[in-house]
């Protein structure tokens, strides 16, 4: 068993630096600490994005116009397979990300 009492609190040497929480069934769920953007992606298989603390602009294309959605503490992006975005934090963020062990 596992109990995680830090997420508020956890940092990493780099930007999308992580603590890998757990693995179900070929897909990892992973704390990430960033104050940097990450980089223009397509995940190979479905991926949950929560925001813990901090804000970050989700960047994403769709029908090849880009858009952005602000997310706060709490809030979710879920990009299915294919979809391309970025996640751009605003200052420090931690985020929980569930996605396809091994997946960009």
């Amino acid at each position: 068993m596992q109990i995680v009492t830090d997420a508020r609190d956890f940092t990493a040497e780099r930007a999308w630096g992580a603590r890998d929480l757990a693995e179900i069934d070929g897909a990892t769920v992973r704390l990430h600490w960033t104050d940097k953007p990450y980089v223009w992606h397509r995940n190979d298989g479905c991926e949950v994005f929560v925001v813990l603390t901090g804000q970050v602009e989700m960047r994403y294309r769709d029908g090849g116009e880009e858009k952005s959605v602000l997310l706060n503490p709490s809030d979710m992006f879920i990009a299915d397979v294919g979809d391309e975005h970025v996640a751009h934090p605003l200052g420090e963020a931690r985020i929980l990300v569930i996605e396809r062990k091994g997946s960009v």
